[in-house]
């Protein structure tokens, strides 16, 4: 094979791979629901607010270009947080016309609740594996960040005839590592 013939990959372990974080993602979801005393949020209103956590005063069209969601969805998660005591909204004094949001107490303490009950539970998991197990876990954190922001930039897909648009691919930077698709604090 010279430089420039093109490498055929083998999709069974990307596959898996893509199988496997699904599952690990809902299994880590189930066992840290059942120690749950607050009524479960869905897992955009989750995202959202790990957004506002990250980033105060973001405006709700930021959010929604970093979120990949439409303006109004964003503004009905955010009427929907406000209603709970989750999230607040200030006026934007350089655009009165604007909302900047802002988490509340009350959402930051639960975002980081569930973070250090989630951190508990793999510190568990993984401290049963094998060292060498541990070990090869440590290793391919690069390449999973490397995944994920391949992901992040990957251009939008076109359209298949006669279905909806695929969502743009989000231009603001890249929320941190481990943000993407969590849910349920």
């Amino acid at each position: 094979m010279t430089a420039t013939e093109p490498q055929t990959l083998d999709v069974a372990p990307a596959d898996e791979f893509s199988t496997l974080l699904v599952g690990i993602q809902r299994l880590v979801r189930r066992r840290l629901r059942q120690t749950m005393d607050e009524p479960r949020l869905r897992g955009a209103q989750v995202e959202l607010l790990r957004l506002v956590t990250e980033t105060p005063g973001l405006r709700v069209s930021e959010a929604a270009e970093e979120l990949c969601l439409a303006g109004n969805s964003v503004s009905t998660l955010v009427n929907q947080l406000v209603a709970l005591g989750l999230l607040r909204r200030e006026t934007d004094p350089a655009d009165r016309r604007a909302a900047l949001l802002h988490a509340t107490p009350e959402a930051v303490e639960r975002i980081e609740a569930w973070r250090r009950r989630r951190r508990a539970l793999m510190e568990d998991v993984v401290a049963g594996l094998p060292a060498d197990r541990r070990e090869a876990l440590a290793a391919a954190l690069p390449a999973l960040r490397q995944v994920a922001e391949g992901l992040r930039t990957l251009p939008a897909a076109p359209a298949a005839p006669g279905g909806p648009a695929a969502p743009a691919a989000p231009a603001a930077p890249a929320a941190p590592a481990g943000a993407c698709g969590e849910e349920e604090p």
